[in-house]
């Protein structure tokens, strides 16, 4: 698949501040209203703002970003419908636990209730957009049941870096978000690697023996266009093998730099700032390798073997 950076921002960004704001929701359900009102809104204004550019850059992908409020409608039947409905319903619960937690303007015996609603509605939104993809049986590296999972410890892992970040600018920081997001980031690095043996491993199920359905022994004749057309640029693009082994390192590498940082921190507080930007780094990385590593199905009617 050709990766868009559109949709490669979305997936970090968004990730990375649902996170953050779901680790926030559980700092007031555990620990009540924040201790310092900046600390609280500027926490906050990071995290809607990732979350608000990610979706925002998601519309950029579409032929017709202006179309895009209709996906709304089909909530029954689509996973990024409901991701949409997902993602504008936590808006209000998060600026509602927002004026609670920073107590701005009262209502602080709130904080506990609505921090526990704003992680849940971030967690559910991150669920949503994963399922997105492992619900689309024509790729098999997404149609995977680590998929979900994935998504989900990368919202964790690049949102416990970040709120260690700002805790630190603030002073605020704490041996507590040093465990989390050492361990969110470790068994991230876990995971992707059994990810990658099982996709590398996995039998290609699809054939063009099933793409043509006239049985085995069915080889292609001439290629199904004279000239590059939109399907092959999009659906046929692959990246080099080489180039995947290098950018898995380059990942695995920067998820070193994370746990050093983060390390460090028992030190020095602020080399967590340097830690949430490697892991950020990380994400966009991995999320490149997560669309140009897949392979649709399409790619059988253009020479491909299997799928």
């Amino acid at each position: 698949m050709n990766p868009a950076y559109s949709v490669i921002l979305f997936t970090t960004a968004s990730g990375a501040g649902y996170g953050l704001l779901a680790l926030l929701g559980l700092v007031g359900f555990v620990h009540g209203p924040a201790s310092s009102p900046g600390f609280a809104l500027v926490s906050l204004a990071v995290a809607l703002t990732l979350i608000t550019v990610g979706l925002l850059s998601s519309t950029l992908h579409l032929g017709h970003p202006e179309r895009a409020w209709r996906a709304l409608s089909q909530w029954r039947s689509s996973w990024l419908s409901r991701e949409g409905v997902a993602a504008i319903v936590t808006y209000p619960v998060a600026l509602a636990f927002g004026i609670a937690w920073s107590g701005v303007f009262g209502f602080q015996a709130l904080a506990g209730i609505l921090g526990l609603l704003t992680f849940a509605m971030c967690a559910v939104t991150v669920f949503c957009t994963g399922k997105i993809y492992s619900t689309l049986k024509t790729i098999r590296a997404w149609n995977h049941p680590l998929t979900v999972p994935i998504y989900l410890v990368f919202a964790l892992a690049t949102g416990a870096c970040i709120l260690m970040a700002i805790a630190s600018i603030f002073g605020r920081y704490q041996p507590f978000q040093l465990i989390l997001a050492f361990v969110s980031v470790f068994g991230l690095a876990g995971l992707k690697f059994v990810y990658w043996r099982m996709v590398d491993h996995g039998a290609r199920k699809h054939t063009m023996k099933d793409a043509t359905g006239l049985g085995a022994g069915v080889r292609q004749w001439e290629v199904a266009h004279t000239s590059t057309n939109y399907i092959m640029k999009e659906m046929g693009f692959a990246v080099a093998r080489k180039h995947a082994l290098s950018l898995r390192r380059l990942f695995y590498a920067l998820m070193a730099v994370v746990l050093v940082l983060a390390l460090l921190t028992l030190w020095q507080p602020l080399f967590s700032v340097g830690s949430a930007v490697a892991a950020l780094a990380a994400a966009w990385v991995e999320r490149w390798l997560f669309f140009a590593e897949a392979e649709h199905v399409v790619g059988l009617y253009y020479g491909a073997q299997a799928a």
